[in-house]
């Protein structure tokens, strides 16, 4: 039993114990090989399922995520597990408080598996620039499991855990689970709040859900998602039964299928994937219609620069003063230039540079108002767009997962891999990876959905109607 909706249910009518799912979690972790999980704790995983089946001893009502073993990723406050971000300017670090999605969960009776390995500061697009170690892809461990939230998604993949949270700033949800053969949903910015989550780029990180299937994703969200006090940019929107829209017919809708994601750069494999995947949405009663996205070409540059910036802003907090790592120096400010040297890896120490930068004084207009004048065209692409379809769909991932240390010393390519992921990002839109045929070596591909703001019941509608014809469904590592 793998659907993480099902096993909620089992546990609520009591034909599973939490504790059984619990020690057959533990027991896989022990033996993974991925180097998903920063922070693991079998006894912590124990103890909250015990809680739950206590709870159903009692006869009390288990919540809808009952028993289920749910993974996080490291950049998600947790009050009972180190939240490293994957840095060792924060090794050791244990928050004070949960975040607002980790609240949410634990109400929901979820069960703890461990904080989950990503890129630093959620800065990557393999899962490579962990200061803990890279992650493995489950399907090949000579191979990237994508990122940031890599970790998230080896970890469902490999059966690690049946549902895991990921953030989503320009990818890092459906990007990995393209990778990884999962489904990743990034929500509308806004739908989950922020409170606790460690920023990146606060007018781009989402929180989002990773499962096996699209119903299981969808249930996570029901339980993470809806306004928060705690975020002002959290939107006071009522939560929709995502799980509901699942299994609803699709006849009729119009999906709009960029020309700009099939020009050069494409993997071979990945077009023929997508566009066998475009005729399946066809015979299930969908109409393709041809649309043009014309600013998508900029979305690289402008992403690169709006969100440095932000990161530029909010890590100037790691100081060494106030928490986390501090290397003893002469004087304040060589504490700080140490701590900070030392703490933090190469790829945020570019990233931070380059926000520096686009900030600084003489190049703010040229550079950084610049780039939102280019994201509110990226948003009118997609208003324009959506006056005449229901959802653009094609590649969340120009290519199939590529070999560990294929593009480390090329960070061009490495930010290249997100190209389909960004435009939704810099609009707020939700998204949502969906498993399409693999590659002729077994490789998986995702189909990337997305659609028009506070609609996630159109985008769970799509993606499980596509599910049931995939012929990805059912495959695992």
């Amino acid at each position: 039993m793998s659907s993480l909706v099902e096993v909620a249910d089992s546990v609520r009518r009591g034909e599973v114990s939490a504790l059984e799912l619990a020690e057959a979690t533990i027991a896989k972790i022990a033996a993974d090989q991925t180097n998903s999980f920063l922070d693991f704790d079998a006894e912590r995983t124990r103890a909250m399922a015990r809680a739950v089946d206590h709870k159903r001893a009692r006869g009390e009502p288990l919540g809808p995520l009952a028993g289920v073993p749910i993974g996080i990723k490291d950049v998600l406050c947790t009050k009972d597990a180190r939240t490293t971000c994957g840095s060792k300017i924060l090794e050791g670090y244990r928050p004070p408080y949960d975040a607002t999605a980790v609240a949410r969960l634990r109400t929901a009776d979820a069960v703890f598996t461990g904080k989950l390995n990503m890129d630093e500061f959620a800065m990557g697009s393999s899962n490579e620039n962990s200061a803990y170690g890279p992650v493995k892809n489950p399907w090949d461990l000579t191979r990237v499991p994508g990122g940031s939230s890599g970790g998230s998604a080896a970890a469902v993949a490999a059966g690690l855990s049946l549902g895991t949270l990921g953030t989503d700033t320009g990818g890092s949800i459906r990007q990995p689970a393209a990778l990884c053969g999962i489904v990743g949903v990034k929500p509308t910015y806004g739908r989950v709040s922020r409170y606790g989550l460690v920023a990146f780029a606060s007018s781009l990180d989402q929180v989002g859900t990773f499962a096996a299937d699209v119903r299981g994703a969808a249930r996570m969200l029901e339980v993470i998602a809806g306004h928060d006090k705690h975020d002002s940019t959290s939107v006071a929107r009522g939560v929709d039964e995502w799980v509901a829209a699942c299994g609803k017919s699709v006849a009729g809708l119009r999906l709009g299928v960029p020309r700009e994601y099939f020009e050069a750069g494409l993997d071979a494999e990945v077009r023929a994937s997508i566009e066998a995947a475009l005729e399946l949405l066809r015979g299930l009663g969908c109409e393709l219609v041809p649309i043009d996205m014309p600013h998508t070409q900029h979305a690289v540059a402008t992403y690169y620069v709006v969100a440095t910036a932000e990161c530029s802003s909010n890590l100037a907090r790691f100081d060494g003063v106030r928490y986390g790592l501090r290397v003893p120096s002469g004087d304040l400010e060589s504490m700080y230039g140490e701590t900070r040297d030392r703490g933090f890896g190469a790829e945020v120490k570019r990233r931070i540079l380059l926000g520096t930068y686009v900030l600084s004084a003489g190049y703010y207009d040229a550079y950084y108002t610049k780039a939102q004048k280019v994201r509110t065209l990226i948003r009118r692409d997609f208003d324009r767009a959506f006056e005449k379809v229901d959802a653009i769909v094609g590649p969340t991932s120009p290519s199939v997962a590529w070999p560990l240390g294929a593009k480390v010393d090329d960070p061009l390519q490495m930010y290249l891999a997100d190209v389909y992921t960004l435009p939704a990002s810099l609009a707020g839109l939700p998204g949502i990876s969906v498993p399409a045929a693999p590659s002729a070596a077994g490789l998986p591909i995702g189909l990337q959905i997305v659609t028009p703001a506070w609609t996630e019941d159109r985008l769970f509608q799509l993606a499980h109607a596509f599910e049931q014809v995939s012929p990805a469904r059912g495959k695992r590592p």
